[in-house]
This record gives structure tokens, C-alpha cells and sequence, in this order.
């Protein structure tokens, strides 16, 4: 039953997610974080300057993602790929798992290989319906980004599928 996986894993137990095999759906509870191309690229500059990051990216579980906020916040994943080239640098300051929608490139395969950190996809095209599983958001670096600034969201039993394992094996 696609949103009904027996898989549940959360903030408590981020370990777990190395273990999981492509193809496997999973409910995570838990933080997620949202960046999308101008966050990324902010962060960029900041290392380029050699000035801090705003925020750990330490065991963060990373939503390619620029929500709409509002009454309701409308949130959906965005293209994974266009990412890609954003990886490397993510996985050096210590993030576990990225989450998108569509394929990655053979490179960023065998970055989630190397540092054995799992894509997970997120369905798309059905913003109205995840929204129900964010709560919380908090703005945490980049405000005048607007729908890009880069956010934390809980979100409880949200529906994903191991896309990528930690051993590089695709969907």
C-alpha cells in the first residue's frame, strides 16, 4: 500500500535510513529542512568568501523544496538533478539524505554511494495533499530568498520511497 509503508523512521533514528533498499516507501517523522537553486547558491558564496554557513548542515535530511506560505503552506519537491552539482558540498558538512523528485545524475549516484546518504522521493504533482504532513515551519537562513529561503518543517509520517540506498542501487 503505497501510503500505508510499514517502514517508519524518524529524527530518533537517522542510522536507520542506511540500511533501506531502493524501492522501499517509508513514513519519516521528524525535521526536514528545504533549499532549493538560490539557497544552495547563497551557501556557496558564503564558503567561496570563506565566511560561515548560517546553519549546521550537520545529520539534516535535505527537502529540495520552495514552499508557498500562507493560510496554508502549499509544498512540494522540485527537480532533483538541477541539484546535483550542490552534493558534494552538502555531504562534506555532514547531510544524511536528500529528498526530490526525478532521477539524479551518475555522479550524484556515486556521491550518495560514497558518503552513503540515500535520495528519497517524494511524490509530485499532489502539493495540496503532503502540505497535510508539514507542520512548524521555521525560516532558518535566507529570508529575502522568499519561497527559496532556506526553512525547518516537522512533518509526521510523510510518505517516501528509497530512490537511491546508501549502496548506490537505483530505482
Amino acid at each position: 500500500m503505497i501510503f500505508n509503508p510499514q517502514i517508519k523512521i524518524s529524527e530518533h533514528n537517522p542510522g536507520e535510513i542506511k540500511t533501506l533498499k531502493a524501492g522501499t516507501w517509508i513514513n519519516f517523522s521528524g525535521i526536514l529542512t528545504t533549499m532549493r537553486d538560490s539557497t544552495h547558491m547563497e551557501l556557496m558564496k558564503r564558503i567561496d568568501k570563506g565566511e560561515p554557513l548560517p546553519v549546521s548542515l550537520e545529520n539534516r535530511i535535505i527537502l529540495y523544496a520552495a514552499p508557498v506560505s500562507g493560510e496554508k503552506t502549499i509544498i512540494g519537491p522540485t527537480t532533483s538533478i538541477r541539484m546535483d552539482q550542490y552534493l558534494e558540498f552538502l555531504f562534506r558538512r555532514g547531510v544524511i539524505a536528500t529528498i526530490g523528485k526525478g532521477k539524479r545524475s551518475p555522479e550524484a549516484v556515486k556521491l550518495i554511494r560514497e558518503y552513503k546518504s540515500p535520495y528519497f522521493i517524494l511524490l509530485s504533482g499532489v502539493s495540496a495533499f503532503l502540505s497535510g504532513f508539514f507542520s512548524k515551519e521555521k525560516i532558518i537562513a535566507f529570508p529575502e530568498l522568499g519561497p527559496e529561503a532556506m526553512r525547518e518543517y516537522r512533518v509526521e509520517n510523510l510518505p517516501l520511497m528509497t530512490g537511491i540506498d546508501s549502496e548506490g542501487t537505483t530505482i
